[in-house]
């Protein structure tokens, strides 16, 4: 923290009701350009509010006390948890994809072998006059070999293109086997997950548009905030673009950019056209795949089952007897383990029984989780854009609004109770610049009388905006000679 940040905090938390520019000016001894440039940040950090006093100047003031959002030890220990969440979370989530597709390949073929093993040893037995067909544990041939032909002949196992194969994929069809399961069970890559930095070459290209300057309604527009929430997040974007907050000559608070002013690009955006979030998508993967994973984890829950219970019931076999009269798909694995443990019963359990059925329930578990979450996070989506949409449509033409104005057509900006979502933003652009309302042939309208004359004070401030000195000009030196 800068000397003289800190001598602007102690005053600030000197005057309990606020304090202007020129008051910390005079408690400061510091030149007025050095109390603009670093007010916001002090607002941005304590959470500070902003009002305009009957001479037109900006008081700033901290209702919620000096407690930093970025330094101290609560922050320190948010930014530390943060952090090491994200790490466990990161590797968490790599190795559980990893074990993910080894599980579900991976005991999908062992109990295929152990099917088919059982099937041939059964087969072998009859032959040699050893054994006969027991009652009803012994295996079915015809199951067994159907799984095993739709497993070899389905397009799990087909030639895979694209990804290091040096052909093309045809519409997104073909995928890596790895791919489409963490496709399955986690979803796809977050569609917005660079939303914040798109959100703010919109704002900057706008501001850059017009003048320097931005009003909180147009921000709100932007961001889908409401008035309270984009107040606060405004003076964030301030502090990091070097942005002060200035009134107008009718006390109408704008945020001023000068040094966003100085750029080369020509493009600017100079309409009021909020950027607009994506939808999630649960799964790119095809559907006939989709449901591939869900027959092979079947069949591991119906083994997983079948060894929980059988080693439950039947246990340790030590006759033979016993081995007759268990099923002969049980019989023949307790075989193959007696070599391996004395207590073949136990590691059957665990190994080919309660891992599989764990593992399969939470296969089938996490995509369902995630498709209810994903539902609800799509309609928060739906409703921000939503909010954009129409608090730009009330900043274009604040006069004789409607609710069932707010009709978008894009998917996107529709949320699934418009009618609901319409009387949200009323309320929220309300809270800024208090609607009057009228009703009309059983029809309520909204007429935003403030808002209007907001607008017109910031055109008139715009046009009083002097951006020559901002403009580059010619060039007069150039290092390449």
């Amino acid at each position: 923290m800068s000397t003289e940040y800190q001598k602007i905090i102690t005053s600030l938390k000197r005057r309990r009701k606020g304090a202007t520019a020129a008051d910390v000016c005079a408690a400061t001894a510091l030149s007025l350009s050095s109390v603009n440039e670093l007010l916001p940040k002090a607002a941005d950090e304590y959470s500070g509010h902003l009002r305009v006093t009957e001479s037109g100047e900006i008081l700033y003031y901290f209702p919620n006390g000096f407690t930093s959002r970025y330094r101290g030890l609560s922050a320190s220990l948010k930014n530390t948890a943060k952090k090491i969440f994200a790490i466990i979370k990161t590797a968490s989530a790599y190795l559980f994809k990893i074990w993910i597709v080894v599980m579900l390949v991976g005991y999908f073929l062992f109990f295929i072998a152990l099917a088919l093993a059982t099937v041939f040893l059964s087969v072998a037995g009859k032959s040699s006059g050893r054994g006969g067909r027991r009652g009803g544990g012994s295996v079915n041939f015809t199951l067994f070999n159907l799984i095993w032909r739709l497993w070899f002949y389905s397009e799990l196992t087909r030639p895979r293109t694209g990804y290091g194969g040096g052909n093309v994929r045809k519409n997104g069809d073909k995928r890596p086997l790895h791919k489409a399961v963490f496709s399955f069970v986690f979803g796809e890559e977050d569609p917005n997950k660079n939303w914040e930095d798109q959100e703010y070459k919109a704002i900057i290209s706008y501001i850059q548009a017009n003048r320097g300057v931005i009003s909180l309604a147009e921000y709100m527009s932007f961001t889908g905030k409401s008035g309270q929430e984009a107040e606060t997040d405004i003076l964030s974007f301030c502090s990091k673009f070097e942005g002060s907050p200035e009134a107008t000559e009718e006390g109408t608070i704008v945020y001023r950019f000068d040094k966003l002013l100085s750029g080369s690009d020509t493009e600017k955006i100079s309409e009021l056209i909020p950027p607009i979030k994506r939808l999630k998508k649960f799964s790119d993967n095809k559907k006939s795949m989709n449901g591939w994973f869900a027959v092979i984890n079947a069949v591991n829950i119906i083994f997983g089952s079948y060894f929980l219970y059988q080693s439950s019931n039947a246990g340790l076999l030590v006759s033979k007897e016993q081995y007759y009269g268990a099923s002969k798909l049980y019989a023949y694995t307790h075989l193959i383990f007696s070599n391996i443990t004395n207590e073949p019963h136990n590691v059957i359990r665990i190994a080919l029984g309660l891992i599989p059925f764990v593992f399969s329930f939470l296969f089938w578990i996490i995509p369902a989780v995630r498709y209810f979450m994903e539902k609800k996070e799509n309609n928060e989506i739906k409703l921000t854009n939503f909010k954009r949409f129409s608090f730009s449509k009330i900043f274009s033409s604040p006069n004789n609004i409607k609710t069932n104005a707010f009709n978008p057509i894009v998917s996107e900006c529709r949320p699934d109770d418009l009618e609901s979502a319409a009387d949200r933003v009323i309320k929220d652009m309300g809270a800024i610049s208090s609607p009057r309302v009228e009703i009309r042939d059983d029809k309520t309208f909204y007429t935003f009388n403030e808002l209007e004359r907001e607008k017109e004070a910031l055109e008139k401030y715009r046009s009083s905006v002097d951006i020559s000195r901002q403009k580059l000009g010619e060039t007069v030196f150039d290092t390449d000679g």
